[in-house]
């Protein structure tokens, strides 16, 4: 008869960050714990709140399966001695089975006789099983942090305070320090008391009565509700963040969502500060209009109910009016001062005590902007919008608002340098120069603002490279792997060309001719710089799950080129499927190992068809002349690979009817020049050689 088992960890309260994980992860556990101990069941369904972490197992079987099985040992004339008495081979066998020689079997395998002992396990009860390894299923969690409590030595996210674990109505042992699992749980802190489980079954109805909603997914969907109608009732619009949802939910076992107001005076202040404040600081949902003008109301979720709702608003209310005060105090403070004067205090601010100042970091990504400009082939008034931003573009670091506010870095330097006249165009690559602040995070949609993110984050990169300070293992204080992932999406983004080695050289030549190094070595780490941004290429491969060997083949191409990586790829994982595919690379790997050996001066490819022997070389030959008229820099890589792949048939003839390595080292030399000719054609798709067919 199939049980359900429930088993409730009641804690302190838990970051709202860690909650949804971490149930999440005890299910997983749970799940392998019971697949582990070959204990079926149908579902496990999760509850969580600030205070507890809990699964339901569903359609728990009763007991484990029995298990019987047939196990072979040695061979029989092993076993046996020449009179048929059991050698000590037979005997131990036997015993290591939980058997006797008694229940020896022999069968023939292949026609060999062997040993066997057929065993039986029985299976124990879902009780035993579980009362057996509940422990470890909650003690060897992990979480990001972990503390210790009273004088004991264990770790968790949180102090446990009780545990509930039930398998239908019986109590299941488990202690853990000086808690011991029983049927009672604990309601709401302030409107609940404790209760008792009847059944594991009861248990969500049982929390209900004592005003805890368990179901997290049933709680989101009552504060959503109750947004929505405090919208309707007053004609707002509230635009619903779904993290911040999930952060509120996770705050609350009981919500009531409520409305509170703020003078209008302060919408004189820039949205986003107002945004800011009330969402990332007091985790409030803001309102606008049907125009999408920001309101002076907020809504706010409670972990309660509605009584005294009026006089928790009136806390609220007052909390932000505080943090609006002081927003308002520095925005006005703030634009006392000129852009030129905040400049001038970066000359004080360090970047980092091993690489310079923020105006030094500066002073090089003029520099490296600049060079990028020319490079991506912006016009001249994007070169003249992208110089100015580049000569300001950290100016807003040093000051009050960011110094309150931190995450509004960028976005308070676009709203300054617009009211001191700057071009928006500029006042936006200053906010989007951060851009992307996450692995999957928006892009600068502006081409200006995509190069002075790249050449910010190709700055931070070479600079802590310059100084030793490199990512390590899962160590990376100063995020340059997610400064280095942004710089592959904004360059995949744009289709700009970015062969990377070659830029990190010009770069530190730009850097050099223009005195703007600041005693940083960065020739020493071009190689190092340039295989950590293929890595990244590669990170991205992986993420969108592209066979492992096209990865291979266009990250060890010889230009690595981001963007032609990106082409290159899409173009095999294409064509991987065609009929004709792996014919076609087999002809172009023949021809690349070929010409992998040979030494001959690549600048000088000329073919001399008088030395032909053949007509196979003459019509290769002639397929190729009229091929390179048409491959050119800008044409596609999807159509270099077609007008490639039609030289195949070509290629095979050529190979079965020459001998390439001629004794006649003219006829010799004339062959392998016409097989590089190609072969360069080929190489800008990467080192096909990484390419597994079958």
């Amino acid at each position: 008869m199939a049980k359900t088992y429930l088993l409730e960890i009641g804690l302190e309260e838990l970051p709202a960050h860690v909650v949804t994980p971490s149930v999440l992860q005890l299910k997983e556990r749970m799940t392998k714990f019971l697949t582990d101990a070959r204990l079926d069941f149908e579902d496990i369904k999760t509850f969580s709140t600030p205070r507890r972490l809990t699964v339901q197992v569903l359609g728990l079987a009763d007991k484990q399966a029995d298990v019987k099985k047939e196990v072979r040992g040695p061979a029989k004339k092993i076993a046996q001695d020449a009179d048929g008495n059991w050698t000590k081979a037979a005997i131990g066998f036997s015993k290591g089975q939980g058997a006797s020689t008694d229940d020896i079997v022999f069968k023939d395998v292949k026609g060999t006789p062997y040993v066997f002992v057929q065993t039986f396990k029985a299976g124990k009860t879902a009780a035993e099983v579980l009362t057996a390894g509940i422990k470890d299923v909650i003690t060897k969690m992990n979480f990001p942090t972990m503390m210790k409590w009273s004088t004991f030595s264990f770790k968790y996210i949180r102090p446990i305070r009780w545990i509930v674990s039930l398998l239908d109505d019986a109590i299941v042992p488990v202690e853990i320090l000086d808690v011991t699992a029983d049927r009672v749980s604990r309601g709401h802190r302030f409107l609940g008391h404790d209760v008792e489980i009847a059944t594991a079954l009861d248990y969500e109805d049982d929390l209900a009565s004592v005003q805890v909603i368990a179901d997290a997914d049933k709680r989101k969907t009552k504060i959503r509700e109750q947004i929505a109608d405090l919208a309707q009732a007053h004609d707002w619009q509230i635009k619903v963040n779904e993290d911040l949802l999930e952060e509120v939910n996770n705050l609350v076992e009981f919500p009531t969502a409520f409305a509170g107001d703020f003078d209008t005076k302060y919408l004189t202040i820039p949205d986003e500060v107002l945004i800011t404040s009330m969402r990332d600081h007091q985790r409030f949902f803001y309102v606008t209009d049907t125009e999408d003008n920001l309101l002076p109301h907020f809504v706010s979720v409670r972990n309660g109910n509605t009584d005294h709702l009026e006089n928790v608003a009136l806390g609220n209310q007052k909390v932000l009016t505080a943090r609006l005060e002081d927003a308002a105090f520095f925005y006005h403070e703030d634009q006392q001062h000129s852009i030129q004067e905040y400049v001038e205090r970066l000359k004080k601010v360090s970047f980092h005590d091993k690489i310079g100042t923020m105006y030094e970091k500066m002073q090089r990504v003029m520099v490296i902007s600049a060079f990028l400009a020319d490079r991506f082939g912006l016009t001249e008034t994007e070169k003249n919008q992208l110089h100015r931003a580049a000569q300001i573009y950290k100016f807003d670091l040093v000051t009050g608002m960011v110094g309150e506010f931190p995450e509004l870095q960028g976005v308070m330097g676009d709203k300054y340098a617009v009211l001191k006249g700057e071009d928006p165009v500029v006042g936006q690559a200053i906010r989007e120069h951060y851009m992307p602040i996450s692995a999957d995070g928006d892009l600068p949609k502006s081409k200006v603002g995509a190069v002075l993110a790249i050449a910010d984050k190709v700055d931070s990169i070479s600079s802590f490279f310059a100084v030793g300070l490199t990512p390590s293992g899962s160590n990376d204080p100063f995020a340059l792997r997610r400064q280095a992932f942004g710089i592959v999406r904004i360059v995949r983004d744009q289709g700009w060309d970015f062969p990377i080695r070659q830029i990190e050289t010009a770069i530190q030549k730009e850097l050099t001719a223009n005195d703007a190094t600041y005693n940083l070595d960065f020739a020493k780490q071009t190689a190092p710089v340039a295989d950590f941004l293929t890595d990244r290429v590669k990170q991205w491969f992986s993420n969108h799950k592209l066979r492992y060997d096209i990865v291979d083949t266009v990250i060890k191409g010889s230009r690595q080129d981001i963007r032609e990586m990106f082409k290159a790829a899409d173009v095999l994982n294409a064509h991987q499927d065609d009929p004709q595919f792996k014919d076609t690379i087999e002809a172009f790997t023949r021809l690349l190992r070929i010409t992998a050996k040979a030494k001959l001066d690549a600048g000088d490819l000329t073919v001399d068809p008088s030395l032909f022997e053949n007509d196979a070389e003459q019509k290769l030959y002639d397929a190729v002349e009229d091929l390179k008229q048409k491959v050119t820099s800008t044409m596609s890589m999807e159509d270099r690979f077609t007008a490639l792949a039609s030289l195949r048939p070509l290629i095979v003839d050529y190979f079965e009817q020459t001998m390439v390595m001629s004794k006649d080292d003219q006829v010799r030399d004339n062959h392998l020049k016409q097989l590089l000719t190609i072969a360069q054609m080929v190489n800008v798709m990467g080192d096909l050689n990484q390419l597994v067919v079958k």
